[in-house]
C-alpha cells in the first residue's frame, strides 16, 4: 500500500487539462500553460536546468530559484506540498513534494553525464536520453539499470513503487539477490512493487497498479529535452488525473 495519498495540486489538474486538450498546439491550451507557468513547454535553453518550482525546494540545501544550475553532482529536496520540473543534461524530471533525490555524474565539455540517480525518499517522475553506460537508479529497497527509459517512482523504508513507462529497465530488490526481472514497456506495460525483505527471498518483486503520473508529464518532461514520447496517446485511463491505492 503507498502512503503517498495526499490530495491533487490543483495547478496540476490545470495542466494535465490543458495538455490533454491542446498536446502542446494552438488555442486555449497554449494560453492555459503561460497562464499556469508562465509559457507555454518548450526544449529549455542551454544554461536553464529549472522549468518550473513552487514551494520549498532546495539544491545542496540552499533555497532553489528559476535561475538555478542542476548538475549531476547535486542533491534535490523538496518540501510539503512543493515541486520542482527541471532538466540535467539529456534527463528530465519532475520530483513532488516531500521528495529527496542525490545525482551523481560529471561534466564533458559543455555537456552534463549523470551516472547514477538515488531517491532517498518521495515521488519521481523521469525521463532519461540514452547515454553510454546506461543510468543506475537507486532507493532504499531497489536497484535499476535503465538506457533511454521514462519511469515513475515512489519511495519510502519500506517499499519502491517503480513503473517502467516506456522502454527497458533491470530491476532488482537491493536485500533479496534472487528477485530480479528485466522489464520491457511500451506503455506502462509492468509496475512493481519492489520490497527488502530478507524473509521472503525470491519475492520481493511484486506486481502493482498504475498510479499517480500520466502520459501528459511525460509529454512535458520530454518537451523540455526536445524529445516526444515513443507512443500515441490513446486517450484512456492514463489521461485521468492520478490515483491513489
Amino acid at each position: 500500500m503507498s502512503r503517498f495519498n495526499d490530495a491533487d495540486d490543483p495547478r496540476r489538474r490545470q495542466l494535465i487539462r490543458a495538455l490533454t486538450a491542446g498536446a502542446f498546439g494552438g488555442g486555449w491550451a497554449v494560453d492555459a500553460l503561460a497562464d499556469i507557468f508562465g509559457s507555454p513547454p518548450s526544449k529549455l535553453p542551454a544554461g536553464q536546468s529549472v522549468y518550473r518550482l513552487s514551494g520549498d525546494v532546495r539544491v545542496n540545501d540552499r533555497p532553489a530559484t528559476m535561475r538555478t544550475q542542476i548538475t549531476p553532482s547535486d542533491t534535490i529536496a523538496t518540501g510539503k506540498s512543493s515541486e520542482i520540473v527541471f532538466v540535467v543534461g539529456a534527463h528530465s524530471y519532475i520530483l513532488r513534494g516531500d521528495s529527496r533525490m542525490e545525482l551523481r555524474g560529471r561534466q564533458e565539455g559543455a555537456s552534463f553525464i549523470t551516472d547514477s540517480l538515488r531517491l532517498l525518499t518521495g515521488r519521481l517522475l523521469a525521463v532519461m536520453g540514452r547515454t553510454p553506460g546506461g543510468l543506475r537508479m537507486q532507493t532504499v529497497t531497489a536497484t535499476i539499470g535503465i538506457r533511454g527509459t521514462g519511469v515513475y517512482l515512489e519511495a519510502d523504508p519500506a517499499q519502491t513503487y517503480f513503473c517502467t513507462c516506456y522502454g527497458t529497465a533491470d530491476v532488482a530488490s537491493v536485500n533479496d539477490p534472487a528477485s530480479r526481472e528485466t522489464v520491457e514497456s511500451k506503455h506502462h506495460d509492468r509496475p512493481l512493487y519492489i520490497l527488502g525483505d530478507p524473509k521472503a527471498a525470491g519475492n520481493n518483486i511484486r506486481r502493482a497498479p498504475f498510479i499517480n503520473h500520466t502520459d501528459q508529464e511525460l509529454m512535458l518532461i520530454e518537451t523540455l529535452v526536445g524529445r516526444t514520447p515513443p507512443f500515441v496517446f490513446p486517450g484512456s485511463d492514463y489521461d485521468a488525473p492520478r490515483r491513489d491505492y
